[in-house]
């Protein structure tokens, strides 16, 4: 499979609004996940503060959210379009929920795991790998992250 980067744009805008609806103090990273047939089957945001639960990232939203529309963990031929690289937490529900393929928008510099600091979605000794496509739509999803940041900073 090899993700197009018209599609890979068109489903990151999804993303994007997705990420509006972060609760606020919350960072703003929201993440879809897509069927086979392009169908929105899961949908997170952050909710870390909003939750008081480390696990709340919106990767792992968005992926609980489509096991229980579909009725399954495992999702083969989905696709996980999210603003912001995974960490490593992320990256292991990626790779647990054998998710087809991930796009993401933004480098996460401090704690990136498909790339930024560490791959460990693309690690050779893993079962399954998905198919990684970065940087879609890269300014437009940290121009959001850096507004929320500059937000914090002048509060």
């Amino acid at each position: 499979m090899n993700v197009p980067l018209r599609r890979a744009e068109e489903r990151m805008r999804v993303a994007l609004e997705t990420a509006k609806r972060t609760p606020a103090g919350d960072v703003p990273v929201g993440a879809v996940v897509f069927d086979g047939a392009g169908v929105v089957v899961g949908r997170g945001v952050n909710r870390r503060e909003a939750n008081c639960d480390p696990t709340a990232h919106a990767e792992v939203e968005a992926i609980r959210d489509a096991a229980r529309t579909l009725g399954t963990w495992r999702l083969d031929g989905c696709e996980l379009v999210v603003t912001l690289e995974p960490c490593t937490m992320c990256a292991g529900a990626i790779l647990g929920a054998r998710v087809s393929s991930l796009v993401f928008g933004a480098w996460e510099p401090k704690t990136g795991a498909v790339g930024s600091v560490l791959d460990a979605i693309r690690d050779p000794r893993h079962l399954h790998t998905p198919e990684v496509r970065a940087g879609v739509l890269e300014a437009e999803a940290a121009k959001m992250l850096a507004e929320f940041f500059e937000g914090l900073r002048s509060n």
